[in-house]
């Protein structure tokens, strides 16, 4: 069975870290992907600092409501 996951958020470290960590406290176990992470780890170096926030299609409506209240726009 295939899951779908949705982009719901692209941004700061510092702001996918309260969104990842709100989502959590609501049971939503967030998917967060830094290509700047991978792009340091092979050795390609730093091309930005946005980290991309994703939530199973199931979780969506819970999340978008989360977010409204950390006032964070996709």
């Amino acid at each position: 069975m295939e899951q779908s996951f949705v982009h719901i958020y692209s941004g700061s470290s510092v702001t996918v870290l309260a969104l990842k960590n709100a989502l959590q406290a609501d049971n939503i176990i967030p998917v967060i992907k830094d290509e700047s992470e991978s792009a340091r780890m092979a050795g390609f170096g730093i091309v930005h600092d946005q980290k991309q926030v994703f939530v199973h299609t199931d979780e969506l409506k819970k999340a978008k409501k989360i977010m409204s209240a950390l006032e964070i726009a996709k």
